[in-house]
């Protein structure tokens, strides 16, 4: 069994941080069910694993955190569902490829959902929109916007941080990192791109395409 996990209210990064450290202990020991925490944070930005000093442009906008997860810089806060995914990947196969895969494939399965195409680009990470009524960059290249960041950390095969997904969100909030390390690409949201879309539509979605981007391992054939 999986829980699901909904916070009201905006909730500190530390908060956050130490219930995961906390509940993925529990998981690996075998006392606690894996957990999928829905959640948006207050204005932050936190660094992952390689994250680069000169893409924090503004290092006095907002908190800066210490993710220790893997990615670069990400921001978050209010109109931005986050999704914390602490999953046993020694149940559900040791192979953290395939894991961000069947992460990637359950966001493009949710956007798909309310009409947007998303996609993935080698050498990036997270979810793409192509914008093609927008001009293309000075060498040709067709823009496209960033709408889902994803970033995981594994602890004894057991996984947490995971998604987030910008539902309506105040994207000059991006302005002060590099997001993600990729300056010549911008980023939307569901009501950027003109979806009345609110996060508890989003949850739902989330919760529909779940099972079929993360089977339940005891029934799965």
């Amino acid at each position: 069994m999986v829980e699901w996990r909904k916070s009201d209210g905006l909730v500190p990064y530390e908060q956050a941080l130490a219930e995961m450290e906390a509940r993925v202990a529990a998981i690996a020991a075998g006392t606690a069910e894996e957990l999928i925490w829905l959640l948006e944070h207050p204005p932050l930005y936190t660094a992952g694993t390689s994250a680069r000093i000169e893409d924090l442009t503004d290092p006095d906008r907002f908190p800066v955190h210490e993710a220790r997860r893997g990615g670069q810089y990400t921001y978050h806060g209010p109109g931005q569902r986050v999704a914390y995914v602490l999953l046993d990947l020694n149940r559900r196969g040791r192979d953290i490829r395939a894991f961000v895969l069947a992460l990637e494939g359950w966001v493009i399965a949710t956007l798909n959902d309310f009409g947007i195409r998303g996609e993935i680009r080698e050498g990036r990470v997270g979810v793409w929109v192509p914008r093609p009524e927008k001009a293309p960059l000075a060498d040709g290249t067709p823009r496209e916007d960033k709408i889902a960041a994803i970033g995981i950390r594994l602890r004894k095969w057991v996984s947490f941080h995971g998604i987030s997904i910008n539902v309506e969100p105040d994207l000059s909030h991006f302005s002060g990192i590099v997001p993600c390390g990729i300056s010549d690409q911008g980023v939307t949201s569901l009501v950027d791109l003109g979806l009345p879309v609110t996060i508890d539509d989003l949850d739902l979605a989330l919760m529909a395409r779940f099972p079929e981007a993360f089977p339940d391992p005891a029934t799965a054939t």
